[in-house]
């Protein structure tokens, strides 16, 4: 079964943006069944029938998603899902049971969920419900027109969040009050068309973090301070923060445009004076003059201003940060609410204690088993010391050199020389040959060796 992350890309065909299931192109078969009409019931068939709405129902929610738009309609779907020039016939009771599941919404029936007194200028930009819709409703008839437009809920609530994080990461965010043209010219990435932007507004006015007012013929948004925070009515301070900063921007608008008028007028008194119209320079300079003196007017006005805004933006710093303090203050009362300086006191007590008896049992344990023996240290240490005295008493029996000893102790080793070697050498042939020998051998004298 398809699934929009087995999503294959093909070439475009009815679908925009060109991605749709494998089998779109590849079975036959199965693309004739899903193009079919589903049966009045889903009793008679439940698995034809969950088969077509597994396909088409996370379809239907992809293409909304791929696209960017939280709006659809019947007929806008039919024409994206035209296969060789078949429409698919079960689309609109896929988009009855995304419906009844929560998935979608009629877009009339979103606006009319949202209490809001701005909701009455919204409507002026949308279509109103033609006559026989109304009566359908009425009339209990579920079946879903061809024009009438439905809300992707949860993609609704992803782009209201969108909104959100790029209003808090923009200089707008400065104070709570932004001009409704601005953050339209703001939100143009995710709200492509004015209706789209009025939704994801109605969205976040349903998650109470904004709220529009009507001041002066001019729409104005407030957020909330924070993310998870309900935003407050709009109040007097809001509106006067707001008009304050409508008048930096006009003074500051007004300041370089007079810039721009006395750098043209320094330019026409130069080119008066190359061409020698000493006159006309001097008119240019003094139209120079008279606009520097209103572009410095200027300034001290914008300067009051901006020290006016500055000093309400510190104070509502300082207000922020007393309410963190007396958070905190609050929640150091309640950790503290059952600490004593006695329960304190008393359970450093039985920390000690408890540390004393661990002391005493390792002391215990250290001592070892001494089997009834009991040594006395004091006379182990004076046995140790007789038995010294007694070996420094006895001298040792030590030869002064003892390769002397060595030498007298061991047999002398005669030395014979060459005469006497060949001497004794003849005398042993003449007896193995059965002669005397004529004269005795020489005798060996024997010398010890050194």
């Amino acid at each position: 079964m398809w699934s929009p992350e087995r999503e294959a890309e093909v070439p475009a065909g009815g679908d925009p943006a060109g991605l749709l299931p494998p089998e779109w192109e590849e079975d036959e078969e199965r693309m004739s069944f899903l193009f079919s009409a589903f049966k009045r019931s889903r009793e008679v068939n439940s698995t034809d029938w969950d088969s077509k709405m597994g396909f088409w129902a996370p379809l239907v929610l992809s293409h909304s998603r791929r696209q960017g738009v939280v709006r659809l309609r019947l007929r806008d779907l039919q024409e994206a899902f035209q296969r060789k020039g078949s429409v698919p016939l079960g689309l609109a009771t896929v988009l009855q049971d995304l419906l009844r599941r929560g998935e979608l919404q009629r877009e009339s029936d979103f606006m009319a969920s949202v209490d809001s007194s701005w909701i009455s200028w919204g409507v002026g930009v949308f279509l109103l419900k033609p006559l026989k819709w109304t009566l359908s409703n009425v009339l209990g008839d579920n079946k879903v027109p061809a024009e009438e437009v439905l809300v992707a809920v949860e993609l609704l609530k992803e782009k209201a969040e969108e909104v959100y994080r790029l209003y808090q990461n923009s200089p707008l965010s400065s104070h709570p009050v932004v001009a409704l043209s601005e953050l339209s010219t703001l939100c143009v990435g995710p709200c492509p068309d004015e209706r789209t932007f009025y939704l994801v507004l109605l969205q976040l006015q349903k998650e109470k973090r904004v709220t529009v007012l009507e001041q002066n013929g001019e729409k104005i948004v407030k957020f909330a301070r924070g993310p998870h925070a309900k935003v407050s009515p709009v109040n007097d301070v809001d509106v006067g923060v707001y008009q304050l900063m409508q008048s930096e921007q006009l003074l500051s608008r007004k300041v370089e445009s007079l810039s721009q008028e006395a750098e043209r007028c320094k330019e026409e008194a130069r080119r008066a004076c190359r061409a020698g119209k000493k006159q006309l320079a001097l008119r240019s300079l003094k139209a120079k003059q008279r606009t520097e003196k209103r572009i410095e007017a200027l300034h001290a006005k914008l300067d009051t201003v901006q020290g006016i805004l500055d000093r309400i933006y510190a104070s509502q710093t300082d207000q922020m940060v007393f309410n963190a303090y007396q958070a905190g203050v609050g929640a150091l009362k309640l950790s503290m609410k059952d600490v004593t300086v006695e329960k304190a006191e008393s359970l450093v007590d039985q920390i000690q204690e408890l540390c004393d008896t661990q002391d005493e049992v390792s002391q215990t344990l250290a001592g070892g088993v001494t089997n009834g023996l009991d040594f006395d240290n004091e006379e182990l240490e004076k046995e140790l010391d007789i038995l010294l005295q007694d070996t420094t008493k006895e001298p040792l029996d030590l030869p002064d050199n003892p390769h002397e000893l060595f030498y007298t102790n061991s047999v002398p080793v005669p030395r014979i020389s060459d005469a006497e070697l060949e001497a004794e050498l003849e005398k042993l042939s003449l007896s193995d040959g059965g002669l005397v020998p004529s004269r005795k051998s020489p005798k060996r004298q024997l010398e010890p060796t050194v």
